[in-house]
């Protein structure tokens, strides 16, 4: 007998930070505040699980907000790309 599986989106589990497209003006003020090209940041691939369900396409930047009890709010950026 064959046993159903239950599928868990990435997106929401406890342990995922949040993800979020931002705007191509703030896009622009992440990369003059940090002095670099959108491809000198990490990347992210535009069907990595984590971003499944937010319409990204490649091209946009992801806002990625981790929280800790030590640092409190960290953000990271992440620039989306095709395979």
């Amino acid at each position: 007998m064959a046993t159903k599986k239950n599928q868990v989106l990435v997106p929401d589990h406890v342990y995922v930070p949040k993800h979020e497209i931002i705007s191509k003006q703030e896009a622009e003020e992440v990369l003059k505040k940090y002095n670099c090209k959108p491809t000198e940041l990490p990347l992210i691939f535009v069907n990595d699980p984590a971003i499944l369900g937010l319409g990204v396409k490649p091209g946009d930047m992801i806002k990625i907000t981790r929280k800790s009890p030590t640092a409190g709010e960290s953000l990271y950026y992440r620039y989306v790309v095709e395979i």
